[in-house]
């Protein structure tokens, strides 16, 4: 005795009963498009730097309008239906009246400035956006294996579970075979309960190594309000791309006028300094805590170090023979001027000049710029030199 059918796969077009969720569905996937393409000035938004707590922020976006019923002029009919000759896009009215324009330079319009539209995303879906294409470059195997990160394994078909995790592609095959087998006739695929599949996943925690980044920021009184707020926009945005896709890599922050010292977390990001600017001192003081407490045989070393270049001219020498020793014991290592005024600085020179793979430069002349230099440490390139 057969089965009675759960329901029944009708071949009907149902699309024109869902019309709601799909555009729904298609302006989501716009805004999603809109705010890849602005990814850069999303990126350094003070507005999305100040609100880390939030959990939902508004980004501008220009080249997207908010969805709404439009209507034809005044003196046109609103009337919701055509002579049955019109195509999907074609325009069924137009006003007679002049063509209304917009103000541009000193001649006076009739129109509203283009408006944009505020999205409302969350933190976690911009975040997933900029994070998509980056990762910690060069991760080797070490001795003390500590980091690990949980990945889901959907390795089994059962014949029960729950709803969320139906196969809908295996439970329409076994329908299909089911009622070949009885030759029903074609009145649509019925499905019963004996033809769902479902899918089974287990949890695995793989290890992948141990890794730890030293944040290193010049605080001096020449890194004025526009150095320090990109300095960090970009380890605002390092800091939640390592904690959202590594579980136990640890972060060091390091602060340095013409001193280096190790500071809370807070105070590297909402404390200001004063005083000269000696860059050896926080390469001296990251080659001495690596050494004493990450040692690279069993540690993946990163540092990333923003200054504006503005060293005390005496030290450039020593500041590079300590960079050179860190590049030694470091997965990779980083330094980011922020050059606004696109001078060329005896600091940046002589970085330039060291011709190391696993040594970057990038330069940052303004807020845009925050995200190239995002991708120049943990993007495309170093993925290259990593496979």
């Amino acid at each position: 005795m057969e089965m009675k059918p759960l329901f029944i796969l009708s071949r009907d077009d149902w699309s024109l009963h869902r019309k709601g969720d799909i555009d729904q569905k298609r302006h989501k996937q716009k805004i999603k498009d809109a705010i890849k393409r602005n990814l850069a000035d999303i990126v350094s938004e003070e507005s999305i730097i100040m609100s880390s707590n939030s959990e939902k922020i508004k980004v501008p976006i220009r080249s997207i309008k908010q969805y709404k019923f439009r209507f034809s002029s005044d003196d046109q009919q609103r009337v919701g239906q055509g002579n049955g000759d019109s195509n999907v896009g074609d325009v069924l009215g137009q006003s007679e009246k002049g063509e209304a324009q917009q103000g541009k330079g000193e001649k006076p319009g009739d129109l509203a400035g283009e408006d944009y539209y505020e999205a409302e995303v969350s933190m976690d879906e911009i975040a997933e956006l900029i994070f998509e294409d980056l990762q910690l470059p060069n991760l080797k195997e070490k001795q003390k294996s500590e980091l690990t990160h949980e990945e889901i394994s959907f390795n089994d078909i059962r014949k029960q579970g729950i709803i969320g995790n139906i196969d809908k592609r295996r439970t329409i095959f076994e329908t299909i075979k089911r009622q070949s087998r009885h030759k029903t006739q074609n009145t649509g695929l019925q499905i019963t309960k004996d033809d769902l599949r479902f899918k089974t996943w287990e949890i695995q925690e793989k290890p992948t190594t141990n890794a730890v980044v030293l944040a290193m920021m010049d605080t001096s009184a020449s890194m004025g309000t526009f150095e320090k707020y990109i300095a960090r926009s970009f380890f605002f945005w390092m800091v939640r791309f390592l904690r959202t896709n590594y579980q136990k890599v640890e972060i060091v922050f390091l602060a340095h006028d013409a001193e280096a010292k190790e500071v809370s977390e807070e105070h590297f990001f909402t404390k200001g300094e004063s005083g000269g600017t000696k860059c050896s001192s926080v390469y001296k003081l990251a080659n001495e805590i690596i050494d004493s407490r990450y040692p690279q045989e069993a540690y993946n070393n990163y540092a990333f170090h923003f200054s504006d270049g503005d060293n005390w001219y005496a030290d450039n020498e020593k500041t590079i023979q300590f960079v050179k020793e860190l590049i030694k014991k470091c997965n990779m290592t980083g330094y980011g001027e922020i050059n606004p005024f696109n001078r060329s600085s005896k600091l940046s020179a002589e970085m330039n000049k060291i011709t190391d793979p696993s040594f970057i430069t990038s330069s940052i002349r303004e807020k845009s710029d925050v995200y190239s230099a995002l991708k120049s440490f943990f993007g495309d390139k170093m993925k290259a030199a990593s496979q």
